[in-house]
């Protein structure tokens, strides 16, 4: 089992008693298809993002820092990373999106595209 911190979470794959996966569908799915053959125990320690929410499989190899984001005190994944470096970003962690949401329903507001814009106007019972 892969040593944890305290906010980490853990995923297993398991094929001891599975045929695994085929090289070509290990390559797609992004593992390294020696770890999915026949047989094989996957362990790993992973992190949520606190931008986007995707989890992240820590590379125990890695050696470069992992990207953090003082905002909101937390790890993020590389792609928030690489968009929180663009110019015109706007620091909206996953929360606060969720809260805004949420406010929104409970004052009644609509959220999405408005009804006319979903459906053709001739399928639009008066």
């Amino acid at each position: 089992m892969p040593s944890l911190n305290r906010h980490d979470g853990y995923l297993m794959i398991d094929h001891r008693a599975s045929p695994g996966l085929s090289e070509t569908a290990a390559r797609k799915a992004g593992y390294d298809p020696v770890r999915c053959r026949e047989g094989k125990l996957f362990e790993a320690a992973t992190m949520s993002c606190s931008h986007c929410q995707g989890s992240v499989v820590k590379n125990p190899l890695r050696t470069r820092d992992r990207a953090y984001c003082q905002k909101c005190d937390h790890y993020i994944c590389d792609a928030c990373d690489a968009q929180r470096a663009l110019p015109e970003y706007d620091h909206t962690p996953y929360a606060k999106l969720s809260d805004m949401v949420l406010e929104s329903v409970a004052k009644g507001m609509t959220l999405g595209s408005p009804f006319g814009l979903l459906v053709s106007p001739e399928n639009v019972v008066p």
